[in-house]
């Protein structure tokens, strides 16, 4: 049953950003009976492929913003680099789900990391690098020292093993306000996917297993395998989280299991998140299905496995292998309709189903 505050079939979703977490976000919603209208600075973008309509305009441009939110009845975004101040001005107009505070505090690395002690969530030791002062001071050796804004997928950062090593990092990274965590012997890497109703219910997506190369998520595998105490202690920092920004929609935050059982906060994003894309196919509602849910004041819906599954990134040219995954049975590929390759950039996936 819907509540006076859910936004009924018909209704129109705007998405702030055209790329592919907004194309699989248009597509949920069109199977439910939304529209979407997408705005991004792109004339043409992969997420506006699949909408009703695409809003072209800068992410500092108000008149173009007051136009797209006229068209929409909510506001979700696709990223967390999307400008503080264009959510601001967008929930001038409507409402705006997540909202302000998880960009707010997601654009910071070293905000994030308070923000997760303020919520009892355990991380690796870090140190703020503003200065030649920080780094004469600096403790948290060998770490990876990373700027505290932008920087996505292994971007922005450096891995550093001693003092000197620190400075030249610094100095690469354009001296910037950075933070420097140390590294983190850990076992495997894992993720949180929560959803959070307009009436503040939560229900975290089943754990799956991370695998990342060259700092960019290559696999995620479900179930897990992790301990019961393991996966509670994961389950439960995701809500924590998710409660403590106040959050309506989605947020993932990314973990990791050290050796001796410990479970450390690495970085959110108040968003659908590529760990997830696996529930597409083999979850009885997919990540993207439930930020619709959320954001439009419906029920969460159910998270049971259907069946274990791999999800896998495909990266630059391996996407030119579509028709080898088409003709495996166990395979469900999803393309996102790029129109070039290039080393780096995630070009689609797939997502092996294991029956049992």
């Amino acid at each position: 049953m819907s509540s006076p505050k859910s936004l009924p079939p018909g209704s129109t979703i705007g998405i702030l950003g055209g790329g592919q977490l907004g194309r699989m976000t248009a597509l949920a919603a069109a199977r439910l009976g939304y529209r979407c209208v997408v705005y991004a600075p792109e004339e043409h973008s992969i997420g506006g492929d699949v909408a009703a309509g695409h809003v072209q305009g800068a992410y500092d441009d108000t008149n173009a913003l007051a136009r797209f939110a006229n068209q929409v009845d909510v506001i979700t975004y696709e990223f967390e680099n999307v400008p503080e101040t264009t959510v601001a001005e967008c929930q001038r107009h409507k409402p705006v789900r997540p909202g302000v505070k998880p960009i707010h505090v997601a654009q910071h690395r070293l905000r994030e990391k308070e923000f997760f002690r303020t919520l009892g969530i355990d991380t690796a030791s870090y140190q703020a690098i503003r200065d030649e002062a920080d780094i004469a001071a600096a403790t948290a050796l060998p770490g990876i020292l990373k700027t505290c804004t932008e920087g996505y997928d292994g971007k922005g950062q450096v891995r550093v093993a001693d003092r000197a090593g620190l400075a030249a990092a610094w100095q690469k990274l354009g001296r910037r306000e950075c933070i420097l965590e140390a590294l983190v012997d850990f076992a495997c890497e894992t993720s949180a996917i929560v959803a959070r109703g307009l009436d503040g219910e939560t229900r975290c997506f089943p754990i799956g297993l991370n695998d990342h190369r060259d700092g960019i998520l290559r696999t995620t595998t479900v179930p897990s395998g992790l301990a019961p105490a393991t996966l509670a202690t994961i389950e439960r920092y995701g809500a924590e989280l998710a409660r403590g920004l106040d959050l309506v929609g989605l947020v993932a935050l990314e973990m990791f299991v050290t050796r001796d059982g410990r479970v450390l906060a690495n970085e959110f994003a108040p968003r659908p998140h590529n760990s997830g894309h696996w529930t597409i196919d083999a979850c009885a509602t997919s990540q993207f299905e439930q930020l619709v849910r959320a954001i439009c004041g419906l029920p969460l819906g159910p998270v049971d496995v259907l069946m274990p599954s791999r999800m896998e990134n495909l990266i630059g040219n391996e996407a030119d292998d579509w028709l080898r995954y088409l003709a495996d049975p166990t395979a469900r590929l999803h393309l996102y309709g790029k129109a070039s390759a290039r080393p780096g950039r995630k070009m689609g996936h797939v997502t092996f189903l294991k029956r049992s």
